[in-house]
This record gives C-alpha cells, sequence and structure tokens, in this order.
C-alpha cells in the first residue's frame, strides 16, 4: 500500500509529443491543469503538445509550460485516486511543479511563472548561441561529486574559471557547465584525475551556472509579482537540498536556481529521513527513477507519468 509517497517531478529532457494527453481522457482534475494552462497562456495546450514534434517540444520556452502541464495532470490524477504525497521535489524546471504540488504557487501562478522563465532562459540561449565559442555542459562520470566540487574550486584558484558543477545527480555523475575553452581544458584534467568518461551534453545552453544571469535578470520581474505561500507539506530546494521553510524563501530560492547547481543527490538525501514507503516520478521521462536507483534505496521509485503507470499503481 503507497500510504507513505513523495512525488518527484521531472526537468527538461523528459518531454514528449502528447504526454499527458492520456491523464486528462480519464481524469477531471488532471484535465482541468490543461484547461488552466489554456486559460492563462491564452492557447490550447493540448493541441501544441499533441501535434508539435520532438524538436519543437525541445525548445526551452515550450517544454518547460508543456512538461509542467504533464507533471501537474500526473500529480492531480494521482491525488483523484488517493494518492496523496507526504513531501515533493522537482529536478531543475521540476522544481514548479512542486511548488504548485505543496501549495506554494496556485496552478495559475506556477503556469505565469514557467512561462515567463521559459521565455527568460530561450532569449538568453539564443544570444549564447550566437557565439561561435559558445558555453556549454558536460556530463562527469566516475568521480565523487565533492571530489569535482573540490577541483573546480582548485582549479579556479589557479587560473581555470567559467567552470561550475550544474547538476549534481548521482554519486556517479555531474554535470559541469562551462565556457568552451574551460570545457576543453577540464575535459583532460577530469581524466587526469580518475574520471572514466567526459561527455559533452548535446542542451540548449549552460543551464544553473552564472553563465545565466541574463535570464534571471529577465525573469526577477514575474517572479516578483507571484504569491509564494507557505508549504503544506515537506519540499525540498535544489540550491540548498534542503527542506524549504517558507514561501518567502522559496521564492528567493527560484530566482537563485537559474544560475547556482541543482543539488539532486542532498534532495534525495533528505527525502530518504523523511521514511517514505515509495517516490512516484509524476510526469514524462524515468529519468529521476534511475538516479534514485542509483542511491541504493530499497525504497522503490515507481513511474507515475502516464495513465497506464497509475492504473499498473493503483494494482
Amino acid at each position: 500500500m503507497i500510504d507513505k509517497a513523495v512525488f518527484l517531478f521531472p526537468g527538461q529532457g523528459a518531454q514528449y509529443p502528447g504526454m499527458g494527453l492520456d491523464l486528462a481522457e480519464i481524469s477531471a482534475e488532471a484535465k482541468k491543469v490543461f484547461d488552466t494552462a489554456s486559460a492563462v497562456l491564452g492557447k490550447d495546450m493540448a493541441s501544441l503538445i499533441r501535434d508539435s514534434d520532438a524538436e519543437t517540444l525541445k525548445r526551452t520556452d515550450i517544454s518547460q509550460n508543456a512538461i509542467s502541464i504533464a507533471s501537474l495532470a500526473a500529480a492531480a490524477c494521482l491525488k483523484e485516486r488517493g494518492i496523496v504525497p507526504m513531501a515533493c521535489a522537482g529536478f531543475s524546471l521540476g522544481e514548479y511543479p512542486a511548488l504548485c504540488c505543496a501549495g506554494v504557487l496556485s496552478l495559475e501562478d506556477c503556469f505565469r511563472l514557467t512561462d515567463s522563465r521559459g521565455k527568460a532562459m530561450q532569449a538568453a540561449i539564443d544570444r549564447i548561441k550566437a557565439d561561435s565559442a559558445a558555453p556549454g555542459m558536460a556530463a562527469v562520470i566516475g568521480l565523487a561529486p565533492e571530489q569535482i566540487e573540490a577541483l573546480i574550486a582548485q582549479w579556479k584558484t589557479s587560473g581555470l574559471s567559467d567552470l561550475y558543477a550544474a547538476n549534481i545527480n548521482s554519486q556517479k555523475q555531474v554535470a559541469v557547465s562551462g565556457s568552451a575553452a574551460a570545457l576543453e581544458e577540464a575535459e583532460k584534467r577530469f581524466k587526469e584525475a580518475g574520471a572514466k568518461r567526459v561527455l559533452r551534453l548535446a542542451v540548449a545552453g549552460p543551464f544553473h551556472s552564472p553563465f545565466m544571469k541574463e535570464a534571471a535578470d529577465a525573469f526577477a520581474p514575474a517572479l516578483e509579482k507571484a504569491q509564494f505561500m507557505d508549504p503544506a507539506i515537506p519540499l525540498f530546494s535544489n540550491v540548498t537540498g534542503k527542506q524549504i521553510q517558507s514561501g518567502e524563501e522559496a521564492k528567493a530560492l527560484a530566482l537563485r536556481q537559474i544560475v547556482e547547481g541543482v543539488r539532486w543527490t542532498d534532495v534525495e538525501a533528505a527525502i530518504s529521513g523523511l521514511g517514505p514507503n515509495a517516490l512516484l516520478e509524476a510526469g514524462p521521462g524515468k529519468v529521476l527513477q534511475g538516479l534514485w536507483r542509483d542511491t541504493g534505496s530499497e525504497v522503490p521509485c515507481y513511474a507515475a507519468g502516464a495513465a497506464a503507470d497509475i492504473d499498473e499503481l493503483l494494482k
């Protein structure tokens, strides 16, 4: 019986055409999520998600809204069927559905913010990509996160700047953001330090690093207008890895999150401390299930982003 569930919400990269539409067909509450998003954003989001190809959905200014809708539709369907979260957390963009799920944001404000955030980030990315030596990201595999962060700090003192630990995904993998020159040099150095592989990532930009300051500055006015309530259930921050205590704190962290790293391993450790009997990835994809398996926890993490997944859970 799943009576102590933690909802996890995925970030960008999890999207696919048609995601969440099956939930709207079986759940009145999930359909309300789509209808609310369409009203707030001024377009039929069900049609956009249904008709867009994978390449279109990759755009940051489209994927942030689309993933948030699919994720919140999954959460609504789960709640409608009696599976209520004891806590929640989201990876990067996924923090916005988590804020909504925890009662910090209304559905309307959640979609206003993901829309503004996606547009601000897309504009920054478009300008960054115009540079022939544009910054990017790389995955470092085989070094512990603590070692990677220590190496980056050490190299910075000796002149290798513009390199940041962006996504601390697991004890096996960390994604770093950096300038083109810094990534090229860091690849050699990480391998010398014992990394098994260093892989350049085909992502839109150098996320979760100071390179995204332009996006944070553009997003700040929209964030300031939104009302942030205190969390009704435990909610964990990407920036600190710790439980968020107030709406005021949540708002400040939402701005910092654009330019600071995702401390997902710390979030997972904090979740473990609550003693859940299941984690549910409420949204598209299976990335967070894989990262949870890397912790070695015996607590299962189930897919819960599609109607068939939720039917299976209820069995």
